[in-house]
Formats: structure tokens, sequence, C-alpha cells
């Protein structure tokens, strides 16, 4: 069984947002505050600069305070907010960005400073 997973893709299909990945990950409900979470979003992290990406971006409901702290803890800052573009339980959700930028790169294609 496993105790959560995490994982990341496209933030937009358009070559323009190439270098751009927005991550999810999971950890099971009884697993939580263990550092599975944590240790899950650096291997992403390394992962994404490996690969040359710019820019990590995270979609979090709004009243998930644990989530956005970790992230926060990680270096993510907050982007925007989208109001009631969810929904659970019968609720309207709110939807937290924040992004973390992954070089120093001032050129898109350059290889410097990767």
């Amino acid at each position: 069984m496993s105790l959560g997973y995490s994982s990341f893709g496209d933030w937009r299909a358009w070559d323009g947002y190439r270098h751009t990945i927005e991550h999810s990950v999971y950890v099971r409900a009884d697993q939580r505050g263990k550092g599975i979470g944590k240790a899950l979003m650096l291997a992403l992290i390394d992962r994404a600069k490996e690969l040359g990406k710019h820019v990590m971006v995270a979609g979090i409901e709004a009243k998930n305070t644990a989530s956005i702290q970790l992230h926060e803890k990680l270096g993510f800052e907050h982007a925007g907010l989208l109001k009631q573009v969810g929904t659970k339980f019968d609720a309207w959700l709110d939807l937290a960005f924040l992004q973390l930028t992954l070089d120093s790169r001032k050129v898109p294609d350059s290889t410097e400073n990767k």
C-alpha cells in the first residue's frame, strides 16, 4: 500500500509555457505530518531542475493551510487566488496558487545558471 505519490506535468500545452510545470502531491491521511510530503516535494523539485524547468506552480485548496505552509517553507511564493473554481462536498472551493522559481536564467533557453 502506497504512503503517497507525487508528479508534475506541463503547466499549459503551448510551447511558450514549456519551462513551467504544475505539480501534485498526495500523502495518505494516516501518514500526514511525518515528512513524506516534504520528501516527495524535494524529489520533484530536484527532478524538475534536472530537466531544466524554470518555474513550478502549485494549485492548493485555499483552506489547506498545512500544504500551503509546507510549500512556503520550501520557498514557494503566493501568486494568486481563484475564488470558487472548485467544488467538493456541495461547497465552492478557492484555489491558491503558489510558485517556485527553480533557476536564475535570464534567457529562457540559455544553459547558464541552470
